[in-house]
Formats: structure tokens, C-alpha cells, sequence
């Protein structure tokens, strides 16, 4: 079953659409497509037609200029017919057609000029070889109308073209910028594919508690009476708001398909043009769309795009078009009096920049905090991404759960779907507990690079990897270390990797500093081993600082800056409000204390079992890879606690 949204049926429409009933096509609506390319083809050809039509029928007023030496030539040769004379202009027609001496090729009907020293005895040559003198023209000159005719053409034509791109344009010039063609009839969304299901909750897994918020959407969508008769209306939005890959995006499809009513999909940023005011006229377009089919749910993902905090600052064009969207989506939700049956769910990984008019009670009512799966969700995601996929007898989904802390349903699905292609590519016809175990390294770590070191590179990166491990196993309340590896992979020379044995949702100071010892582990090892400090600790002092910093300014885990959240937010700067320098000089005062006393600690554990370092770094040289069992056996580390059971 695929959980992918629904394409666009319109390039013009700026929202999928899935659940929506099947109906008749209007006017102009996207069923008329191919007639509109059809009417152009047929239009393009009758302007050509036109064209081609006034320049040789319309246009027969245009006659060869011959000389009149070749004209008395002519009439002395008896081949004159007609001719016509006003003033010293003559225009006449010849009995059979003659080349032109001047050039020009052939030519029958023709002008000329009768010099006026001329004493030819014209009249006489004309009567004696039998020319007709007429009294009209010989060739007619072109009526008023045909001129006028001739003259739009070219004009009609840049109509049609213009006319053409403006329609493909759809609302910036007709529905956007006032109708110069008339208000573009949006088109009807259409249902998805023959055969394909609807998302419901049992494709969503790893956040029952979600689930169980959004389980009144449902239950007044499929009872909208029950609750009108107690006088309830249900919330006319609901925000998502957590981290990317937690699975938004499924339950807004997932609540629809439980209800059992039409979805509407859209990104924010997809309703942002260069010209002001198309915006706010698709969201007015989509709102109406769905009130045709109510009950129904809109769902617009990533909202921040367009409802960040609005500033009191002049904008520029660009904010004006962003903010006329935010103010549209606003009025329509102000207009929905609960009885339409019109649910506007949005989802966002920002909240904390939302604009206070968009999330304040009678818009998003309710905001539902979506968090990473715990261990249970995280094996009940498993199960749902491997259910089309064939596993090995030896594949336990509990076990991976447990080494995937933190890690999201799309996460999740992209770890299945690896593992999946590394059994294609070594042609098995099942996935086993080998596949998994190298598709997490891969997402964990990188993909493994090929890379010749020298040997001396290689045993200080040896040593560099060890100092992470051993201060990891020595440290009382540290991750477990899963695996050491100095097979390069992704960006990193080597690798050591550590995962809790539980959830944790709170940190305590004494785990925080057991961290930064860690991270400085592979830097205080080259110090203590050659005496130097190489670059190749650039990620572990971005880990440090950001540790550092969030103990200092954040969690108040610093006793010269209180208990104080001294760094602002996003949110907070956009008001005007920053920490006073003084005080980002006490930051960084007691950050550089808490990491100063972190790497002392560092290099004086390392130095007390230098054996145990020296017995990791020789274990890796000689094998590359150690898992965990065996690095804590090599490094004589006893395990000080035993695989820990998480509270379901």
C-alpha cells in the first residue's frame, strides 16, 4: 500500500486532492485541456490563412516598374493590351507575359513614367497597334477596409499570443491581478488512482498518543449530529508540531481516510508567487473547494513558510505577498462557523515562531506535539515498513528498535528500504539480521569510503577512536559503546558508536559532562599518546560546544549565570530581544571552564589506563572493526549494567 500523496491532476491547482467525489468538468476546468490546445491549433491557422490571403489577393496592387524604353518596345511590338494614364503615370497590361529587362522575372500587368521631354507621338503608336486606353485603373488599389484589414493582423496576432501565456499563467493575470480574462474556473479535484487504498490509523505507528488526540477529528466527522445536539463544535484547526520524518503528513492523510472524507493537501510555500495577491486567491479557490465537499479536511504543510510572527517593520514586496496569504488563510478560518464540516489541519516543525493570530484559540485550537517513537513505537514502525519486505529467520525487530533511539518513522522506513536494496545487490531472496545491522551503520555513519591512509595516520586515528571508546565504558551513567570502527565512512576517519540502553527524556549535569569527556576523548588521547592535537576532532568540538552552550545559557546548570534561559530564541530576537554583552561574556567564561575541567578529567583518565588504551588501539589496527562485546572484553571493562528493559 503506498502512503505517497496524490499527484496534481493541474499544474494551475496547487493542492492534491484524494477522497473527493468524481464529477462533471467545468468549463474551462482542466477536462477542457485538450480543446483548449486544439482551438489554439485551429485559431493559429486562421490567422495564417488571413494573413497569406491579403498579401496575394489584397495585396495584387503591387505591379512591376519597368522602364519606358522597354514600354515603347512593347507597344512597337504590338503586345500592349490595355493601359491606363494619369499625368505622366502609366500602368498597363501586356497580350503575353515578358521578362523584365531590369530584373524581377516575369511580368504581365506593370507601371511605368513618361519622361517629359518625350516626343514619341504616343497616342499615334498606341491607336495604330490596336492598345485599349481605359478609363479605371488597370490594377485596383486597395479599399479602406483592406488596408484596415491588413494593418490588424499583426496586432491580432500578439493579442492571441499574449491571450495564450496569461491563460497558462492561470490566477497571476486572472485570478490574482483583478481578471483581466475573467476569474480562472479552478479545477475539480479528483479522487485517487483505481485500486489504491486510503491511508488510515492502522498505517500509523509509534504515536498512539497522537492518535488518541485526533480520534475526536474522526469521531465528529462520522457523527457530526451527536455533537450538534449537545451544542459542541469541534476545533476548526489543528496543528502538528514536531520534528521532520515524525509521521504529520500520515496522520492528516490517516485521520481523512479513517473518516472517511475528502483531503486536501498543500504546501505552504506552493501558494507564494513573484505577483502580490495570487496567494491569497488560491486559498480563497481551495477553502471554497472544500466546502463544496464538506465534511472535508485541508491540510497544509510546513505552515511556518507563511505564518511566521509578523514584524512591524516595513516589508518588501515579497513579505507583503506572504503576509496577504497568512491574512486570507486567517479570514477564511474566522468564517467557518463549525457547522461546514471543514477541518484545517497544518503541521510545522517551528511552532515556536507560528504568528500568535494563527495558533490562538477559535484558528488552531488544539496543537499536538508529535515526538519521536519510544522503543515500542519504534518496533511497531518496523513492522509496518517490513510488512512487504521478506525477512531472515535470524532478524529480530525488538533488537533493532533498541539501537535506533531517536530515530523517526521516515528514518525508519529509509533503514527497511536499505537493507532491502543490500539484499537485492547481494541477491538474496531474504533480508537478514547482516543487512540491517551494515543499512543502520550506513544511516548512523555514512557509507564506507575507500581510502588508502598511511600507517601512521591510521594508528593515530586508532588511538583517536579508542580515547572515545574508553572513556565512554569508564564513565559512570555513559551510553554503552556498540561498535568502534576506523573503516572511514561518510566525512569521519573512524567512528565510535553509542546508544542509551533506554529512552532518556530528561539529562542530568553529571551525564552532560560524561558526554563532553567523551566527545573529548579521541583529542585528549592524541595528547596523551604523541603530544599534539590534530584536526581531525573538528565534529567532536562542534559536539562540545553546543553541549557547553546549552548548559550554560539554556538549562542553567551555571551557578555565575543563574538559573536563566540567557540565550533567546528565534521567537524572542524577532521582537527586538538578545542577551546583554556582559552577559555572552559570562557564557563564554563558563563554557570555557565546564570543557577546560571536562578535558582535565579527560587526559588524566586516559593517562591512569594507558594499558587499556594501548590494548584497544593494537585490537583496532589489527582488525579495523570491533563490535561491542568484544571491545569491552579487549579493554577489560566489566559491564556495569545489564540490557535494561523499557517501560512500555
Amino acid at each position: 500500500m503506498s502512503n505517497a500523496a496524490p499527484p496534481r491532476k493541474d499544474p494551475e491547482q496547487p493542492w492534491r486532492a484524494e477522497g473527493t467525489p468524481e464529477g462533471p468538468r467545468r468549463p474551462g476546468g482542466p477536462g477542457l485541456r485538450g480543446g483548449k490546445w486544439w482551438g489554439l491549433l485551429v485559431t493559429a491557422l486562421i490567422v495564417f490563412l488571413l494573413a497569406w490571403v491579403g498579401l496575394n489577393y489584397l495585396g495584387q496592387g503591387n505591379q512591376p516598374t519597368i522602364s519606358y524604353t522597354e514600354f515603347s518596345r512593347q507597344v512597337s511590338e504590338g503586345n500592349v493590351a490595355t493601359i491606363y494614364s494619369k499625368g505622366d503615370a502609366i500602368q498597363g497590361q501586356l497580350k503575353s507575359a515578358r521578362n523584365n529587362p531590369e530584373g524581377g522575372g516575369r511580368y504581365t500587368r506593370f507601371k511605368t513614367q513618361r519622361p517629359a521631354f518625350a516626343d514619341d507621338r504616343l497616342w499615334q503608336n498606341l491607336s495604330s497597334h490596336g492598345v485599349t486606353v481605359t478609363a479605371r485603373p488597370v490594377v485596383q488599389e486597395r479599399s479602406f477596409l483592406s488596408n484596415l484589414l491588413l494593418s490588424l493582423i499583426p496586432i491580432l496576432i500578439l493579442v492571441a499570443v499574449w491571450v495564450f501565456f496569461a491563460r497558462r499563467l492561470g490566477g497571476a493575470l486572472s485570478g490574482g491581478a483583478g481578471g483581466l480574462f475573467g476569474r480562472r474556473a479552478p479545477p475539480r479535484p479528483v479522487g485517487p488512482a483505481p485500486g489504491t487504498e486510503r491511508t488510515t490509523f492502522a498505517d500509523v505507528a509509534g504515536i498512539d498518543e497522537v492518535k488518541g488526540e485526533l480520534d475526536d477529528v474522526v469521531d465528529f466527522l462520522e457523527h457530526p449530529d451527536a455533537y450538534r445536539r449537545m451544542g459542541a463544535k469541534l476545533p476548526r484547526g489543528v496543528l502538528l508540531a514536531g520534528p521532520p520524518g515524525t509521521g504529520k503528513t500520515l496522520l492528516a492523510r490517516a485521520v481523512a481516510g479513517e473518516a472517511g472524507v475528502p483531503f486536501f493537501s498543500a504546501s505552504a510555500s506552493e501558494f507564494i508567487e513573484m505577483i502580490v495577491g495570487v496567494g491569497a486567491s488560491r486559498v480563497r479557490e481551495l477553502f471554497a473547494e472544500a466546502r463544496k465537499v464538506a465534511p472535508s479536511i485541508i491540510f497544509i504543510d510546513e505552515i511556518d513558510t507563511i505564518g511566521r510572527a509578523r514584524s512591524g517593520s516595513t516589508a518588501m514586496s515579497g513579505h507583503d505577498e506572504r503576509e496577504q496569504t497568512l491574512n486570507q488563510i486567517l479570514t477564511e478560518m474566522d468564517g467557518f462557523s463549525g457547522s461546514e464540516g471543514v477541518i484545517v489541519i497544518a503541521a510545522t516543525n517551528r511552532a515556536d515562531i507560528l504568528d500568535p493570530a494563527l495558533t490562538r484559540p477559535g484558528r488552531f485550537d488544539r496543537v499536538v506535539s508529535v515526538a519521536p517513537p519510544d522503543r515500542s513505537g519504534r518496533e511497531a514502525i518496523l513492522r509496518i515498513h517490513t510488512r512487504d519486505v521478506p525477512l531472515a529467520p535470524d532478524v529480530d525487530l525488538a533488537r533493532l528498535a533498541r539501537a535506533t533511539p531517536g530515530m523517526t518513522g521516515a528514518d525508519l522506513a529509509n533503514l527497511a528500504n536499505e537493507a532491502a536494496l543490500l539484499a537485492v545487490k547481494r541477491k538474496q531472496d531474504r533480508v537478514t539480521a547482516a543487512d540491517l545491522s551494515e543499512a543502520l551503520e550506513k544511516v548512523q555513519l555514512g557509507a564506507e569510503r575507500t581510502l588508502v591512509m598511511p600507517e601512521e595516520d591510521r594508528r593515530r586515528t586508532a588511538y583517536h577512536e579508542s580515547g572515545h571508546a574508553l572513556l565512554g565504558m569508564l564513565q559512570p551513567g555513559a551510553d554503552p559503546v556498540r561498535k568502534i570502527t576506523i573503516v572511514p565512512r561518510g566525512r569521519a576517519l573512524g567512528v565510535t558508536m553509542s546508544t542509551p540502553e533506554v529512552e532518556r527524556y530528561a539529562h542530568s549535569e553529571e551525564y552532560l559532562r560524561g558526554r563532553i569527556i567523551g566527545a573529548l576523548g579521541g583529542m585528549a588521547a592524541e595528547e596523551v599518546v604523541y603530544g599534539v592535537v590534530t584536526t581531525g576532532a573538528e565534529s567532536d568540538l562542534e559536539q562540545v560546544t553546543n553541549i557547553a552552550r546549552g548548559m550554560v545559557a539554556r538549562w542553567g546548570m551555571s551557578e555565575r549565570v543563574g538559573r536563566l534561559s540567557a540565550l533567546p530564541s528565534d521567537a524572542q530576537q524577532a521582537y527586538g530581544l538578545a542577551a546583554a554583552p556582559q552577559t555572552l561574556d559570562v557564557i563564554d567564561a563558563e563554557m570555557r571552564r565546564i570543557v577546560d575541567e571536562c578535558y582535565d578529567e579527560a587526559r588524566r583518565k586516559l593517562r591512569d589506563h594507558r594499558g587499556q588504551l594501548d590494548a584497544l588501539a593494537g585490537a583496532l589496527l589489527e582488525h579495523e572493526t570491533l563490535e561491542e562485546a568484544d571491545a569491552y572484553r579487549i579493554a577489560g571493562v566489566p559491564r556495569l549494567t545489564k540490557e535494561a528493559e523499557e517501560p512500555r
